[in-house]
């Protein structure tokens, strides 16, 4: 099986790569959705895949998934595509221009029964979200539980390319009002990798 292993930043899979070397393609696409769609529309135009998994750390708002934590991602939206009217907000499916919610094609337990993942609701972001007002706003109108710059174009890019594909996160920090004091980065780049390579040596051995 052909796997390609997508991720914003090249630190957030650099333990991963070093265990598989050049056994394991990935693509480094940059942070925020444009870059990545264009990344992977470059990528895909030129080669096929057999699964592609998009791998990177997020914020949470659902506090029973603290940092550290590794999620599988059902569906992520684009949180802020649409038109204000005033107070209220219309997404652009709303409008009749197109969707802004998309999802993995393929579950963990599809692809490994014998491995499993908290299940999370994700949004896609230009902004990611540090003021207290902004979260309650895009908390009532959504409901999220974690938050990304790239997830929903990953999962767009290979809907387009009808590839494949899944979605796993690892929670860095809370969505909150900005602490870094309170991130905790190096622990959900381990659990992130110490997952993913779990999982594509299933893939791989299979």
């Amino acid at each position: 099986m052909l796997i390609l292993i997508v991720a914003a930043t090249p630190f957030e899979v650099e333990p991963l790569v070093n265990h598989f070397g050049n056994k394991l393609e990935t693509l480094i696409t940059g942070a925020g959705m444009v870059p990545t769609a264009f990344a992977m529309g470059k990528q895909l135009s030129l080669h096929k895949y057999d699964l592609i998994i998009n791998l990177g750390i997020a914020g949470s708002f659902d506090r029973e998934m603290p940092p550290g934590h590794v999620v599988e991602i059902t569906e992520d939206t684009f949180a802020e595509t649409g038109a204000e009217d005033d107070e209220e907000f219309i997404p652009i499916s709303s409008l009749g221009f197109g969707e802004n919610t998309f999802g993995p094609t393929i579950s963990l337990e599809n692809l490994c029964s014998g491995l499993n993942l908290t299940k999370a609701r994700a949004i896609t972001v230009n902004t990611v979200h540090g003021n207290e007002e902004s979260i309650k706003k895009v908390q009532a109108r959504l409901n999220p539980q974690i938050e990304t710059m790239e997830g929903a174009a990953f999962f767009y890019a290979c809907r387009q390319f009808n590839i494949p594909c899944l979605q796993i996160r690892a929670v860095s920090n809370y969505v909150e009002k900005r602490n870094r004091d309170n991130w905790n980065i190096p622990l959900a780049i381990e659990n992130l990798n110490n997952f993913a390579i779990e999982l594509v040596s299933q893939i791989i051995n299979n």
